[in-house]
């Protein structure tokens, strides 16, 4: 694939600021993201400088992180999709979306799904479930689809939508994809999970 030209840093040093910050020692925040360990008591300071760096930081520092259309890199991305998330920048709701669908790299997809969950309206309903229309039916594939489905089962329940309802019916996509493997993942932990990061 042919990528544009990097977007310049348009900020002294935005990787390290906001994604390679570390809120306790040895761990970067890119790290402390993953996999939904946000929820667990010892994160309080890593929640606490993500609610802080998503209101300082601009626009064009997000645009950076994400490099739409630009060689991706799955740090700096998550990291800027939890902070547009926390920050409701639903200016970046078409762009969050374009690269939840490309899934180019991995990780990243769970912080797109938590933006998603977090502007909370039905269009992003609608780009989730385009998400899970493309990829539940693909088993060999492992990206992000439980992180797209319990955000769209957190938006179900907080707008009284039933979007999710037919990737749950027996022998539906989602009991297909998840028994794919011997370990399937349990979907109400990322639903949980993405509402308790909603709360934010």
């Amino acid at each position: 694939m042919d990528y544009l030209p990097p977007i310049a840093d348009p900020a002294p040093d935005t990787i390290s600021r906001y994604v390679v910050v570390a809120h306790r020692p040895g761990s970067p925040r890119y790290m402390d993201l993953l996999g939904g360990r946000l929820g667990r008591p010892e994160n309080t300071a890593v929640l606490h400088g993500l609610r802080h760096d998503a209101e300082r930081i601009s626009d064009e520092e997000l645009t950076f992180l994400l490099q739409p259309g630009r060689m991706p890199n799955w740090r700096p991305r998550l990291v800027a999709a939890y902070l547009i998330g926390i920050g409701r920048r639903t200016q970046f709701r078409e762009t969050i979306g374009d690269l939840l669908l490309a899934s180019e790299v991995c990780y990243s997809g769970q912080g797109y799904c938590f933006a998603l969950a977090a502007f909370g309206t039905d269009q992003d309903a609608e780009i989730l479930v385009a998400y899970l229309d493309r990829y539940l039916p693909r088993a060999e594939l492992r990206y992000d689809q439980h992180w797209a489905l319990g955000a769209l089962l957190h938006l179900d329940r907080q707008r009284g939508t039933s979007h999710a309802e037919r990737y749950l019916a027996s022998d539906g996509l989602w009991e297909r994809w998840a028994g794919a493997v011997s370990h399937p993942p349990d979907v109400s932990t990322y639903r949980d999970c993405i509402a308790k990061l909603s709360a934010l």
